[in-house]
């Protein structure tokens, strides 16, 4: 079949390394010199030194961070952003932190350092999300794309079991969508695959002893690929089941991407199987449904939406909801499919 594509990169700086979290000051300096900083609770306990060390630059700090990003908690922040005057954005934490940050970026147009403490990617990307009245609406915009990402693996070594598992299948996710988005060009596809291999060697790892500095290691670098990649490919029909979810029942991110992702790859490898043979090799099995759920129930993770609190009619209605056309799929996606994989993903 002949290649069609265009490719936007999207540049950032990017820091990577053990201990590396000691130069984050010197990277908001770079930036901004009345610094606003946003961290989750993971993100405030390490986030301790590196303010003490920018106390002169600090004008503001947002200590609660909600997922999805509800939008009156953005405004608040927005609002607090213009009435101290801040000329650069702290972010220290997990995808939330990255959000809410983002959402900040967008309307006062400031430049973004951000530190990761999970796998969940949203650093390395121009997409923001915000939800109101039960919906999440997401876009593209350069603006609110971190300038610099600072990736330390010693930060993710207190990371919980739980987290760890649903945060690495969440990247997992970035990479899988990100095979049928509507960017994908042959680096993302090479991108993605490499990032769901180191991913798959380095999770297992982790879990069983969350001090191994060298499993944190290589998920960063999986996570860090699969951002990249998600922010070039763009979002597809995973993302966009997954955002709705979230946005109309408050579901947890991370964990409802662990959930769905192997009914959504079981639904597009039909229609496009060299993704599936992708997805199978980075797995490393002749099955990419079986090896994601494996994958899954390896890392103990969550395996249908009722563990989230999501009854099957509340999951069915949905599949009645969405706008086939806007799945932003390469091919055309029936409502009987849809039924399929919400009531698979339902249990």
């Amino acid at each position: 079949m002949p290649q069609r594509f265009v490719h936007d990169s999207v540049g950032a700086r990017v820091i990577f390394g053990a201990g590396r979290a000691v130069e984050v000051p010197a990277e908001s300096r770079r930036l901004g010199h009345r610094l606003l900083s946003i961290a989750d609770e993971a993100g405030t306990e390490v986030a301790a030194p590196m303010l003490t060390e920018l106390a002169d630059e600090l004008v503001g700090t947002i200590g609660e961070v909600r997922p999805h990003v509800p939008i009156e908690d953005a405004e608040r922040a927005r609002a607090l952003a213009r009435s101290v005057g801040a000329d650069c954005l702290l972010a220290i934490g997990g995808g939330s932190t990255m959000g809410l940050a983002k959402a900040i970026a967008m309307t006062e147009r400031l430049p973004i350092v951000a530190v990761p403490t999970t796998y969940a990617g949203s650093e390395m990307t121009p997409v923001w999300g915000l939800t109101a009245d039960g919906v999440k609406r997401t876009g593209r915009d350069p603006i609110v794309a971190p300038r610099t990402i600072v990736y330390d693996p010693e930060l993710t070594l207190s990371l919980p079991p739980a987290l760890t598992a649903a945060s690495g299948l969440n990247a997992v996710a970035h990479c899988v969508d990100a095979l049928w988005a509507p960017g994908r060009s042959p680096l993302t596809q090479i991108m993605a695959e490499r990032g769901i291999a180191a991913l798959v060697a380095s999770l297992p790892a982790a879990m069983r002893d969350g001090r191994d500095l060298r499993a944190r290691e290589a998920a960063m670098v999986g996570a860090w690929l699969a951002g990249a990649t998600f922010a070039i490919a763009g979002s597809s029909l995973h993302h966009k089941l997954c955002h709705m979810l979230g946005g109309k029942h408050d579901l947890p991110h991370a964990e409802t991407h662990a959930v769905v992702l192997p009914w959504t790859t079981g639904l597009a490898i039909r229609h496009m199987p060299e993704a599936g043979r992708t997805v199978a090799r980075a797995l490393g099995t002749d099955d990419p449904v079986a090896g994601l759920r494996a994958l899954a129930a390896e890392l103990g993770a969550p395996t249908t939406l009722a563990e989230l609190g999501l009854t099957p009619g509340h999951a069915l209605a949905i599949a009645d909801e969405i706008d086939t056309d806007g799945l932003g799929a390469p091919f055309s996606v029936t409502r009987e499919e849809l039924h399929a994989v919400l009531a698979g993903a339902a249990g």
